[in-house]
């Protein structure tokens, strides 16, 4: 007799999917733990486990939409708190992390990879904020050294050195732009690390297609069977 087919269940694709992250097939593990969510939508280790592979394949976004649902799901589950900080923390959102990981030492506070996130996040958090304090210093300093250089170079080559007091405005403003160069820097810096969390282009495309989708199904008229028997007449005429 032929054995019969084994059941296709959400416990089985997540199996598979599990499977595949030990096998670092990430897109496979991505995949079933998909098909596993059809068949049980409610199951929040499931995006759970889709967080993380996702993680693995850097699409951050969907990571961290898949650990907001697992939160949503069971907001008393530490390690749905602990996926977001990790996505929060591989973008170097390391405030965010941190909180994220506060929130899971409250439901777990025994696990160690829960104490060791919020201490490494701590850490690059206090290192972030420092180095983007000093950034914009940095650049006005490198102005100062740039035009002390030239006010030396003038001093030493020519025969009749510019005025003093020119060169120091001339340093001064260098300075400045220095300052408002390295404050743009910053700037472009904290713009990079959020578009990390925001959906791909591919993604927000298909998304406003569906509104504008949904905008022309609201848009059509709709007709009874009399009405459409009347226009097919005319139709016909």
């Amino acid at each position: 007799m032929e054995s019969p087919e084994q059941e296709v269940t959400a416990d089985s694709l997540k199996e598979l999917g599990n499977q595949a992250v030990k096998e670092n097939k990430f897109e496979e593990a991505a995949l079933q733990y998909t098909y596993a969510i059809k068949l049980d939508p409610q199951n929040f280790t499931l995006y759970s486990n889709r967080s993380f592979a996702y993680l693995k394949l850097k699409h951050y976004y969907l990571a961290l939409n898949d650990a907001k649902e697992t939160i949503a799901l069971n907001p008393v589950w530490a390690k749905g708190y602990f996926r977001k900080g990790e996505v929060e923390y591989a973008t170097s959102h390391y405030s965010a992390a941190y909180d994220s990981y506060k929130n899971a030492f409250k439901y777990k506070p025994d696990d160690s990879n829960i104490i060791d996130a919020l201490s490494k996040s701590a850490k690059q958090l206090l290192k972030q904020r420092t180095i983007e304090k000093q950034i914009p210093w940095v650049g006005a300093g490198m102005g100062i050294i740039i035009g002390v250089t030239m006010l030396v170079a003038d001093f030493m080559t020519t025969k009749n050195p510019t005025h003093p007091l020119l060169m120091a405005f001339i340093t001064i403003a260098i300075s400045l732009i220095g300052y408002a160069i390295a404050r743009g820097y910053r700037t472009y810096m904290r713009h990079q690390r959020k578009a990390l969390l925001e959906p791909p282009p591919d993604l927000e495309d298909k998304s406003n297609k569906e509104e504008e989708e949904k905008e022309e199904i609201k848009r059509t008229p709709r007709y009874t069977k009399s009405q459409a028997r009347l226009r097919y007449k005319k139709g016909k005429a």
